[in-house]
């Protein structure tokens, strides 16, 4: 296994852990990262709202949910985010109820500013955006896959504004969010699946 992702891995927080320390720093009107701002706090609380909110209602459907259980490889899922990432907040729950169906999967938290080596070998167009899982095969330690910062479907909506635009406003920030209210997590369910089902058949 690369010695940077073993080390991050090493540090790593569980999903139970890394949602009581949101919680607690939402209370404490702080954030996670090397920036402490009021803007940060509050998208922190936000987040932490948003996470609660998610952890209660995202549905798996049963189609997703046999293909899901169906995946036999062990694996570990380090995901890198940050308390104030809006994207994260809507992704990561979703990720942790897709594994809480199989005991295959083990998900793991670190921060990003906290493992700027580890995010720097997973970057998107050149950024250090997240939320990014890197899904692990815990036998071998071979990255098998990654995914984020964004489900197909948002990463295509926000691709179509920046294009025409050229940069993301803040109306069009507050549109995406609508998107993941409406999707339920829908878009990054499938996404996850077919990631899944693409890596099993080889091990069956």
């Amino acid at each position: 296994m690369n010695q940077i992702i073993k080390e991050s891995l090493a540090k790593s927080i569980t999903y139970q852990e890394y949602r009581a320390f949101v919680k607690q720093l939402a209370e404490e009107n702080s954030n996670t990262g090397l920036e402490k701002t009021e803007a940060l706090a509050n998208y922190t609380k936000l987040n932490d709202r948003r996470m609660k909110r998610w952890d209660k209602t995202i549905k798996v459907t049963q189609d997703a949910k046999e293909k899901i259980e169906a995946f036999n490889r062990k694996t570990t899922w380090l995901i890198i985010t940050e308390s104030w990432c809006g994207d994260a907040a809507h992704v990561v729950p979703a990720l942790n109820k897709i594994a809480e169906l199989n005991p295959n999967i083990d998900v793991k938290i670190v921060l990003r500013d906290e493992n700027l080596e580890l995010m720097d070998m997973f970057l998107t167009n050149g950024g250090r955006a997240i939320a990014k899982v890197i899904m692990i095969d815990n036998e071998t330690g071979e990255v098998l896959n990654t995914y984020g910062p964004r489900p197909s479907e948002a990463t295509s909506y926000v691709n179509r504004f920046k294009a025409k635009h050229g940069t993301l406003t803040p109306e069009f920030k507050e549109d995406l969010q609508h998107w993941y209210n409406k999707d339920k997590g829908q878009n990054i369910i499938s996404d996850v699946v077919e990631i899944l089902t693409a890596v099993t058949p080889i091990y069956q």
